[in-house]
């Protein structure tokens, strides 16, 4: 049998179990599952932004902006660094910017605007 088939336990070890796979990816749905949050995101996919510019960019108030930004953070999906006294938002891999623009190709098949996948 190949090695592939029987990975070293050192592997077993590095790897999460199936039920915590689950468990931080309904996490990180849980998270998108916000208007605001999304809207956060997919502003956030185009770029790094200030909370300023977020708070034009989403329609939303800006302690509100805030605080959906610092649930993020703590959450591990977008990243921090200071610029001067600015603040700016970075999401922390591409892999978000491609689930926010699924699941809003997701909504559009749902409202009609796409033809369905066959």
């Amino acid at each position: 049998m190949s090695a592939r088939m029987h990975p070293s336990p050192a592997y077993d070890a590095q790897v999460p179990d199936e039920s915590e796979r689950l468990a931080a990816a309904a996490e990180i749905l849980g998270l998108l599952a916000d208007r605001t949050r999304l809207a956060l995101l997919l502003r956030l996919a185009e770029g790094e932004a200030d909370v300023t510019t977020l708070t034009e960019t989403s329609g939303v108030a800006r302690p509100s902006v805030s605080q959906h930004l610092a649930r993020l953070r703590l959450a591990g999906l977008v990243s921090t660094r200071k610029e001067g006294r600015r603040v700016v938002y970075s999401l922390r891999h591409g892999h978000l910017a491609r689930l926010v623009d699924e699941a809003l190709s997701a909504a559009d098949h749902q409202l009609g605007r796409l033809p369905p996948h066959g």
